[in-house]
């Protein structure tokens, strides 16, 4: 056929298929991605973007074209505009595999917009992007490597003068750099694929998932409505099927839906309603919702933080229906492990985890869900290790915990996701930890504190990495028992100098008469804490603390600066004494940090000073052995020191 492209040129490529030479098949079934905890590191891949889209596969024979979906419902009606663009390709016959995306005002895929454009039969604006070419020109390419595919589907592409069909490229940045950008940049992760490996229908090991947030389809059991109410959803009711064929209740989600896609759900409902849940494990009811349970046939899509312990999602984000998908298909998408550089296949049969438990354990009684999750990307630290750390510290820990408002730190995606900082238990139930009395701190939900190791292991069940306990113990919050010195460096600083800086401070303190503590950050700099009995106002101390970091910088205008702001610390040593103020909190001693490297704010002796190398210097892999072979607490008098601000010290720092 003149003017037609093909790949006379390239190796002919061995035959996989039933189908006889040149018979283009009429269906094929695509090759499926397995979610992993982590990327793999033997063997060659190629990553690309996980698109927020619906999986398509092109076929073109002798000018026909028809976009089948993953499931093989054809879809080339729905979208007219891609099957006019797909017929212009130069090709006698051919399979694509590729994603249909609508993008943003900024060039990313929104799932949205998709659905938008197929509720209202406006599809112009969708692109396809190809990442895979099967079958091209009477050849099977199945067999061919992942490499030589895509490099003949580029070529292919490059003829293209549509910006309707695009080439998925594929990057060269190692993968958990990748995935960071994917978060940072509001995607769903990435796919990585074996460079070498054939393409191979159904779900593999050769193509993974990293996800940003775990995302997968539920079945919609049924939904709430305000109690008494005839009509509106105000939540979805989810469920997804076990191996046996049974459906579990997964858990509620908000819908965000317009009012006409509303009315559109609850009229696809209404010929669906049923008496009673189909799933085996319905939650109770409530007071203020009327439960309306239907036939498991309607499907949505949701992201989510994690499973919890008995199998519901957590904190889930509605995306949006699915009519691509059957029901009965829909199951609990099993996070696989990958074990020495290779992704372990997933398990089948009666060896399989239990869905809403895979990757648990039991730790002094508690579960521990998603015990395998990588935290920390960098260094590989898992869930488990963090759970652990904080089970072995809490004997050291505690002393510096109980009684004290702590304030939490939570790591849902792990640390390079996004942060949240709490004081309040708000839907979190944490076992062990201690609620204080509301009348300590009126008009705010009650304040926590961590007084027995079941609250350390709950917290860190929860996702909270960083502990930052207020500078006042329960019941007296009127009065703090202590102020915090800061030590924060220009970043151009070396270590020598931060650590010539606290002995200097140390100095600065003794001669004020006040005896004083330290303790790495797990971050940056220094952390000097000095105890004091609870005779002081919030405001005395707090004044009095800024009178010790100016009193410093006069004194050592050259290491130091109380004023606030980057500008105002070139070179120098800013000593934050703002943490002093009734409800400012400090990361606690032996609290690990979110940051790469999980650094741990280690209490250490004045003596020691001179040995210690980094502010993380101490991890939740080596501080446990730290305090193990150390023996006598660095902080020996910490308790029993008593001291208060006299007119005396005042005078000293020159505070009228």
């Amino acid at each position: 056929m003149a003017g037609r492209w093909n790949n006379s040129n390239k190796k002919p490529p061995r035959r996989a298929t039933k189908e006889p030479p040149g018979v283009t098949p009429s269906l094929v079934e695509p090759q499926l991605g397995t979610l992993v905890n982590r990327p793999p590191t033997d063997g060659e891949w190629s990553y690309e973007i996980k698109f927020d889209g619906y999986r398509i596969l092109a076929r073109i024979d002798a000018g026909d074209v028809q976009l089948f979906t993953r499931n093989g419902h054809d879809w080339s009606d729905r979208m007219p505009k891609l099957c006019a663009a797909l017929k212009a390709l130069p090709v006698d016959n051919v399979w694509l595999d590729g994603e249909a995306v609508v993008l943003d005002a900024a060039g990313m895929p929104n799932f949205n917009a998709l659905q938008n454009a197929f509720d209202r039969r406006s599809t112009a604006e969708i692109v396809l992007f190809f990442f895979d070419l099967l079958y091209l020109n009477g050849t099977d390419l199945r067999e061919q490597s992942l490499r030589a595919r895509r490099a003949l589907l580029a070529e292919l592409l490059g003829e293209v003068h549509t910006d309707a069909l695009r080439y998925s490229e594929d990057f060269a940045q190692d993968p958990d750099s990748l995935v960071t950008s994917a978060c940072k940049m509001k995607l769903e992760g990435i796919i990585g694929k074996r460079a070498d490996a054939p393409y191979r229908s159904g779900r593999s090991t050769d193509w993974v998932k990293l996800k940003c947030k775990l995302r997968q389809e539920f079945v919609v059991a049924g939904f709430t409505r305000l109690r008494g109410a005839n009509t509106g959803i105000r939540a979805l009711l989810l469920g997804v099927y076990e191996m046996d064929g049974t459906l579990r209740f997964a858990g509620t989600a908000q819908q965000n839906l317009r009012p006409s896609q509303i009315a559109a759900l609850e009229k696809k409902a209404k010929t669906l309603v049923r008496k009673t849940s189909a799933c085996y494990n319905p939650p109770a009811p409530e007071k203020d919702r009327d439960y309306v349970w239907l036939e498991p046939r309607l499907v949505a899509e949701l992201s989510f933080l994690e499973w919890t312990p008995n199998g519901e999602v957590r904190h889930p984000m509605f995306h949006g229906m699915r009519d691509d998908k059957p029901a009965a298909a829909v199951t609990e998408e099993p996070v696989v492990d990958v074990a020495n550089g290779e992704p372990v296949e997933a398990q089948t049969g009666s060896t399989r985890v239990q869905p809403g438990r895979r990757n648990n354990v039991t730790l002094s009684g508690q579960k521990i869900s998603n015990a395998d999750r990588v935290i920390d990307p960098v260094t590989g630290m898992k869930k488990i290790d963090l759970v652990r750390y904080y089970d072995e510290i809490a004997e050291w820990a505690l002393p510096y915990l109980q009684d004290r408002p702590v304030s939490l730190v939570r790591a849902p995606d792990g640390i390079a996701g996004e942060l949240f900082f709490q004081k309040h238990e708000e839907r979190m139930r944490i076992p062990g930890i201690t609620k204080l009395p509301v009348a300590l701190h009126p008009k705010h939900p009650s304040l926590l504190a961590v007084d027995v190791p079941e609250a350390l292991i709950g917290l860190a069940q929860m996702n909270v990495i960083e502990l930052h306990t207020w500078n006042a113990v329960q019941p007296d919050l009127q009065h703090p028992d202590r102020f915090v010195l800061d030590l924060d460096p220009d970043p151009s600083l070396s270590w020598k100098m931060m650590t010539e800086a606290a002995q200097l401070a140390k100095v600065l303190l003794d001669e004020v008469g006040l005896k004083s503590f330290i303790k790495t950050s797990g971050g940056k700099g220094y952390h000097i804490v000095i105890p004091l009995t609870r005779r002081q106002s919030w405001d005395e101390v707090k004044t009095f603390s800024q009178g010790v970091a100016r009193h410093m910088a006069q004194v050592m205008p050259d290491r130091f600066s109380a004023v606030l702001g980057p500008k105002n610390r070139v070179g120098k040593i800013f000593i934050d004494y703002l943490r002093n103020s009734k409800g400012a909190s400090t990361v606690a001693a032996f609290s690990a940090r979110a940051r790469s490297g999980m650094g741990v704010s280690m209490p250490i002796a004045w003596e020691e000073l001179p040995e210690i190398e980094a502010a993380d210097q101490w991890t939740i892999h080596s501080a446990i052995k730290r305090q193990r072979i150390l023996g006598a607490d660095p902080w020996q008098g910490y308790a029993r020191c008593r001291q208060g601000l006299t007119v005396a010290m005042k005078r000293a720092i020159d505070l009228k």
